[in-house]
């Protein structure tokens, strides 16, 4: 089974008018045959359902994200905010899509908000090796500008929000993307409100100086969603990685980091001219190597692939073409010597144990 961190499905959903109950083929064909803008903006669909069943991903961690104007990709992105009353809008209307989804395919997907949820779905997937089973999806807040206020997370609680990172670029709460600080003020409240909640804190985006007093302040489950090691990519100083000290400090936390697999944030300086067979799963594999041995086991890394989140197949490694190909990654891995349990924990336990930690019972 995959439990995947870390994909932008209500994203790609209205500003593409992507249908994820769909074959990655039938999209790619119906893009290619209209020009369909998403293929032309950011490439070509890595997901669909028949896809979720052919790779066994049960779990996705779905994400509500929308950029601040100042970052807006072009007129054709609809969801960028200019206030934060903007930023509330555009994060309703594509939770508003997840339910939706849930509602009008109960066969298809399902929404998880309590550990009871998952523990269901996930034995619908050990007892049905074959046939098809519901994806779960867990609602998770990618940037929290929509937060107007500090209160209201007791809506979106209620809505079905059980993971929030305060940062994409750099918000009013902290230090994000190619915006370097430190949490605030108001990083702080939203912190300590979000522990009250039981809310899991994903340092994904987040600035290294606010990476680390969150991983000092907040009392709850964190994790990096989808955050490669900056190590391994030689030559850049983008805060978008990880440091080995904030990876210790996930560690020594119990927290999980997604290894994304993009070819850009695999290999410092690479283009589209370079082409897709420039990079190779045995990058993928090498970035999940890397965060295990500092853990000194494979208990803090998995998958958190932000596939379709802004690039599409043209733009990750050679021998992946959809996201049923992730199981390419194991053999790989057990070249390296991971045993069996390693790679069942790396797969899909470690980020199981995440939301077993951060969601509720029912009731």
């Amino acid at each position: 089974m995959i439990i995947d961190a870390h994909q932008d499905l209500a994203w790609n959903m209205l500003n593409f008018g992507r249908d994820y109950t769909r074959s990655v083929t039938e999209t790619r064909q119906l893009e290619r045959e209209k020009r369909g803008l998403g293929r032309e903006k950011i490439g070509d669909t890595l997901l669909g359902w028949p896809e979720y069943q052919t790779g066994r991903v049960a779990v996705i961690f779905a994400t509500l994200f929308a950029a601040p104007a100042r970052k807006c990709l072009g007129e054709w992105d609809r969801l960028c905010y200019r206030d934060f009353d903007e930023a509330h809008a555009r994060y309703q209307v594509q939770l508003d899509v997840y339910h939706r989804l849930v509602d009008e395919h109960p066969d298809k997907f399902r929404l998880i908000q309590t550990r009871d949820d998952l523990h269901r779905l996930l034995r619908e997937w050990d007892g049905r090796e074959t046939e098809p089973c519901p994806v779960g999806l867990v609602i998770l807040m990618e940037g929290a500008e929509g937060v107007r206020e500090v209160p209201e997370l007791e809506e979106w609680f209620a809505r079905g929000v059980r993971l929030i990172g305060p940062a994409w670029a750099g918000t009013r709460f902290c230090g994000g993307t190619g915006e370097p600080g430190p949490l605030t003020r108001e990083g702080f409240a939203l912190l300590e409100a979000m522990a009250g909640l039981g809310i899991g804190l994903d340092l994904s985006h987040m600035d290294e100086k606010a990476a680390l007093q969150a991983l000092d302040a907040y009392p709850g489950v964190l994790f990096a969603s989808h955050a490669n090691a900056r190590t391994l990519l030689k030559g850049t100083s983008s805060n978008r990685f990880l440091s080995d000290r904030v990876i210790r400090g996930i560690v020594e936390r119990d927290g999980v980091i997604g290894v994304v697999p993009y070819n850009r944030f695999l290999r410092a300086g690479w283009q589209k001219s370079d082409g897709k067979q420039a990079v190779t799963l045995y990058e993928v594999a090498a970035q999940i190597d890397y965060i295990c041995q500092l853990a000194g086991d494979a208990y803090h890394v998995g998958f958190g692939t932000d596939f379709d989140g802004g690039f599409g197949w043209q733009s990750v490694p050679a021998g992946i073409d959809t996201i049923a190909d992730l199981h390419k990654v194991a053999p790989l891995l057990a070249e390296k010597g991971y045993a069996d349990d390693d790679l069942a924990a790396i797969f899909s336990r470690n980020w199981q144990t995440i939301l077993e930690n951060t969601l509720p019972n029912d009731g």
